[in-house]
């Protein structure tokens, strides 16, 4: 049998007291607060040293053997991250990772009483199952036993090294000098964080159908989002650009069918209007016209499995996140067969195609925000789960951006952290 996954918090515990990792050190004699080195692995002042508490913890936990597996720092560093993440007895007290020369983050453990930390791993009894019935008291020892923690002499260990939280920048070496300020140490800039952040400069590809016919398709930048509306007269006291959905009777000759289309359109009223908010995007319904949406393909809607939701009238209902379409992404370039969906559709005046092919109902709707869909084809540009190439990702009033698989993964991961903290 192979060696069982350490816990990781009384592993990083041990990691601590050794002291033998850069940068990875105790803050206070309580050993409560404690720092990781963070740096970003683009700065051009980046060192194998400045990352060893992710690879320690990676081998650690076996999901990286040393001459057998592909080092993978952006891998290393997110389940690093996450593991920390999922501890209740565990906090990020302060995050200093975009410090230009000393980049890193500090970790608190909750404590509820002087010396008696809580929950900070599972507790689990000799059998390996849970000790529901253990008291305050057994379960503490339990964990105090697991760190391997016993009484100092003295009131404290001699060999326990404790950083004062105002010493000056780690050495990257006992035996180099802490350089000067120098302004290529900073990370330089994320480019997706350019393409992804700004509210102001998403753009969108709306492409309308009517029975199934593709009638309309226009690329727009929506500072304040969009509104779908019937006709050139509006509320002009609304937020949201207009997009004007054509008169059916250009396309459609059918009268039954035409009929029923200009009556859906009647009905949409002030419009439906898609906004962006942070990394959410939501819509709201400002007319009649009923309206289901779902997260889908580019080419076709999810019908198979029914709407995601119905767009809520007269107030915001998220449709989007980006968070998880970033995480997703990732996971695609790692080798995830499925990619990460971002096209909206709605089905505006009936219910939602589940039954029937989509092409049968009056009015659909498809909204595509382009700079997802340059992400994900340059992930798929030469394989997500070989992309050792430089690849070139050229967006729509944007600039050309050239990154190898690497560096787009780190840039991704990058977004993922500032998401979350």
């Amino acid at each position: 049998m192979g060696t069982p996954k350490p816990r990781i918090l009384p592993w990083l515990v041990s990691q601590l007291d050794l002291g033998q990792l850069e940068g990875v050190a105790w803050l206070d004699e309580s050993r409560t607060r404690f720092r990781i080195p963070w740096k970003h692995g683009l700065r051009q002042d980046a060192q194998q040293e400045d990352f060893g508490i992710f690879q320690a913890w990676a081998e650690a936990s076996g999901a990286y053997t040393p001459g057998k597996d592909k080092p993978d720092l952006p891998t290393w560093k997110r389940n690093f991250r996450s593991a920390l993440n999922r501890k209740e007895g565990l906090r990020l007290a302060e995050d200093r990772s975009k410090d230009p020369h000393d980049p890193h983050k500090v970790y608190e453990f909750v404590i509820s009483g002087a010396g008696n930390f809580t929950e900070l791993d599972t507790s689990l009894g000799t059998n390996g199952g849970c000790s529901t019935l253990a008291t305050q008291g057994d379960i503490l020892e339990e964990l105090l036993n697991d760190m391997a923690l016993a009484p100092f002499p003295d009131g404290g260990p001699s060999s326990l090294a404790v950083v004062p939280e105002q010493t000056p920048p780690f050495l990257l070496s006992p035996t180099v000098d802490i350089p000067p300020p120098c302004p290529n140490s900073e990370p330089p800039e994320n480019p997706l964080r350019r393409l992804l952040v700004p509210e102001e400069e998403w753009e969108f590809e709306v492409t309308a159908f009517y029975r199934g016919r593709q009638v309309f398709q226009q690329t727009v930048f929506c500072p304040r989002g969009l509104r779908l509306v019937a006709s050139e007269a509006g509320d002009g006291t609304l937020s949201g650009q207009p997009i004007i959905l054509p008169d059916p009777g250009l396309w459609l000759t059918d009268r039954g069918v035409l009929g029923y289309v200009r009556r859906v359109l009647s009905c949409l009223g002030r419009g439906l209007a898609l906004c962006r908010a942070g990394q959410r995007l939501w819509a709201r319904r400002l007319g009649h016209c009923h309206t289901y949406w779902a997260l889908g393909e580019e080419l076709l809607p999810d019908s198979s499995h029914g709407p995601s939701g119905e767009v809520p009238k007269d107030e915001e209902g998220d449709v989007f996140d980006l968070r998880p379409f970033v995480s997703d992404l990732i996971a695609f370039l790692e080798g995830s067969r499925h990619s990460p969906r971002y096209t909206l559709w709605f089905c505006m005046g009936e219910p939602w195609p589940q039954d029937q092919p989509w092409t049968k109902k009056l009015v659909m709707v498809k909204v595509v925000p382009t700079c997802l869909r340059a992400l994900l084809d340059m992930a798929r540009s030469e394989g997500a789960s070989s992309l050792e190439n430089t690849v070139d990702l050229h967006i729509s009033n944007s600039y050309p951006l050239s990154l190898t698989s690497e560096q787009y993964k780190a840039y991704l991961q990058d977004l993922v952290e500032d998401m979350d903290f």
